[in-house]
């Protein structure tokens, strides 16, 4: 049994709270954040207890903290989470400035904790399904991935002044998920980018619509397209093109009900948004920590994971203020 503190009551904390009262080798010991009744709230939802941080870390009866509060709280936590000996499951990013990830990482090293990092969609089954076949040589040697990620809807502009912007904070993700089925990293991105859903996130130093390219060592190539905008759902698809065949991975619906008639042939649109699309990738990437914990196997996704896409997102957005490709 592995036994929780969570630091962050917020949405995505209450997602991982509820999935850690639910899983059957986890035990939700208390709850900790700087909005009080936020945290009493889901603690009294899940059963478990409120605390400080400082209680949290430092009570020998928790073994590890998952760490869903604000960006810019979770290197301090995670170095705080290692020095006290906990595993550590963080939420992307570590921190938007890759110096302070390696330093961040140094001290985790150094502690010798285990640290996983909140890439979900590789928990997709779908999107996973799709990786096993590529691994297995099914559409033989890669050739081309084409990764689509579209929101229904833009963000509040408070929350984009303090995200990163679109390339460290959305497209991070797709980022990853180019990492994860290429199969060898990326040593050229080129990045082009416009404002076209909201000009107020244009009036914040950000962009709402983007393509990125990437191209490894042996030429493969990757596309990226980001909007903040989909009018008939959350978008979220992905296409791999092999020298023998081709694998898709497309939207999730309601359900699968399709209509025909004299009109047109018609179906339910894209899950909404990421809570209803990835609720089954967030259980898996529980457990898949909570599996390496207990094996005493690093997590995967890891914190260099996290470092290497962080790196990828700065370069598309020096790519984006060139107009210029950035090679690694």
């Amino acid at each position: 049994m592995l036994r929780f503190g969570l630091l962050g009551a917020g949405r995505i904390g209450a997602i991982h709270g509820a999935n850690i009262a639910a899983h059957g080798a986890a035990q939700l010991v208390g709850i900790a954040d700087i909005h009080q009744p936020a945290a009493e709230a889901l603690a009294a939802k899940l059963g478990t207890k409120v605390a400080s941080v400082a209680a949290i870390l430092a009570d020998p009866a928790i073994d590890a903290v998952v760490i869903a509060s604000s960006t810019d709280t979770h290197a301090p936590l995670i170095e705080a989470a290692a020095r006290a000996g906990k595993a550590i499951f963080c939420e992307k990013p570590i921190d938007l400035d890759s110096g302070r990830v390696a330093a961040c990482l140094k001290v985790v090293a150094d502690c010798g904790v285990p640290l996983g990092l909140g890439f979900n969609r590789r928990f997709d089954p779908s999107f996973r399904a799709l990786r096993d076949a590529v691994r297995a040589g099914r559409i033989g040697k890669v050739e081309m991935v084409c990764i689509t990620s579209r929101d229904p809807g833009p963000p509040p502009v408070s929350y984009i002044k303090v995200s990163g912007g679109l390339f460290r904070d959305m497209m991070i993700h797709d980022l990853d998920m180019a990492r994860w089925l290429l199969g060898e990293e990326p040593v050229e991105v080129f990045a082009t980018a416009s404002c076209l859903v909201d000009p107020a996130i244009g009036a914040a130093g950000d962009v709402d619509t983007a393509i990125v390219t990437l191209k490894t060592a042996s030429g493969v190539l990757c596309q990226i397209n980001n909007s903040r905008r989909a009018v008939y759902g959350y978008d979220q698809r992905v296409e791999v093109l092999g020298s023998a065949g081709m694998l898709q991975a497309g939207n999730r619906t309601p359900t699968t009900v399709e209509c025909s008639d004299g009109q047109a042939v018609s179906r339910d649109k894209p899950l909404h948004f990421f809570l209803e699309r990835y609720a089954e990738a967030y259980r898996s990437e529980l457990d898949g920590f909570i599996r390496a914990v207990a094996a005493d196997r690093s997590p995967d996704p890891g914190g260099d994971d996290g470092y290497k896409v962080l790196l990828l997102a700065d370069a598309a957005a020096k790519s984006f203020a060139t107009g210029q490709p950035v090679r690694f």
